[in-house]
């Protein structure tokens, strides 16, 4: 069996492989999806004890990867870190290409876009679509940074479906709403928001189903939701980027529009005076 060549080929290998692991190896397969940055440095015995298996265990996942052992997955691990590295330095002192910052965030933007799209699980946006068109409500809940996706979503979902509430300041006293059969739209990337898992715990408990957008198959929603759809969030600088989280919650609200036909019309009266005409 020939081995992933880059630390992208083993994050698509763990994650098809991730439902068929046993206890042990599925954390030595999260701790490599959630921190590379700490594999890259980290020695087979602290990896060990992370993931609270034998140093024999980690050997022989990373045999069964077609690794030479976990050395292997450590370079992996570290060209992975280069390469940010090297982005990051395009936006140092005018390095790199003529733009600087803007060449490098445009290089990073596009190979996030890339990579979500091209790793799309069809299986999993088909099951999204499908409990987005059919549900009577939707519930729709994202804080801090990726409150601003929540709300987008939720405005083009309101625009061709009814039944979208985009969960407020006062998110205790709108749960109570929360009814079996309906869906929650749940969105949240790294560090995980535990407001927002904890909705995506008692929405699953009350019968609700959960779709979840986020970031990596080791994010808590993963495990509470009937269906999740990945994006990549690499930045330049040590940030993150939302930019293609974004592009596939405007991607699904339009998937659902299709679904249902002739979108609602969202055209506002022209004797209010919303829009400026020039």
């Amino acid at each position: 069996m020939r081995g992933p060549g880059s630390y992208q080929e083993l994050t698509e290998l763990l994650r098809s492989r991730l439902p068929r692991l046993a206890g042990g190896q599925r954390r030595i397969a999260h701790l490599l999806l959630a921190d590379p940055e700490g594999t890259a440095f980290r020695g087979i015995s602290e990896a060990a004890q992370v993931a609270e298996v034998h140093e024999s265990s980690i050997a022989r996942f990373a045999n069964s990867l077609g690794l030479s052992g976990y050395p292997a997955l450590m370079e992996l691990c570290r060209a992975w870190l280069a390469e940010q590295a090297q982005l990051a330095r395009r936006s140092e002192n005018g390095q790199g290409p003529p733009g600087g910052l803007l060449s490098a965030t445009l290089d990073q933007e596009q190979t996030d876009l890339s990579r979500t799209y091209g790793r799309l699980d069809v299986g999993a946006w088909l099951r999204a679509a499908g409990l987005l068109t059919e549900a009577a409500a939707v519930r729709v809940i994202g804080v801090r940074d990726c409150a601003p996706i929540a709300d987008l979503f939720a405005l083009r979902l309101s625009r061709v479906r009814a039944g979208v509430r985009r969960l407020g300041a006062s998110v205790v006293d709108e749960l109570r709403e929360f009814t079996a059969g309906d869906v929650l739209v749940a969105v949240s990337v790294r560090r995980y928001a535990a407001e927002t898992v904890r909705v995506a715990e008692y929405a699953r408990d009350e019968g609700l189903s959960v779709v979840a957008l986020t970031d990596n198959v080791v994010s808590p929603l993963t495990e509470l939701a009937d269906t999740a759809l990945f994006a990549e969030t690499g930045g330049v600088g040590g940030t993150r980027s939302l930019t293609a989280c974004l592009s596939l919650a405007q991607a699904l609200a339009v998937e659902i529009g299709l679904r249902l036909g002739k979108p609602r019309s969202d055209e506002i009266p022209p004797d209010f005076g919303f829009f400026h005409e020039s």
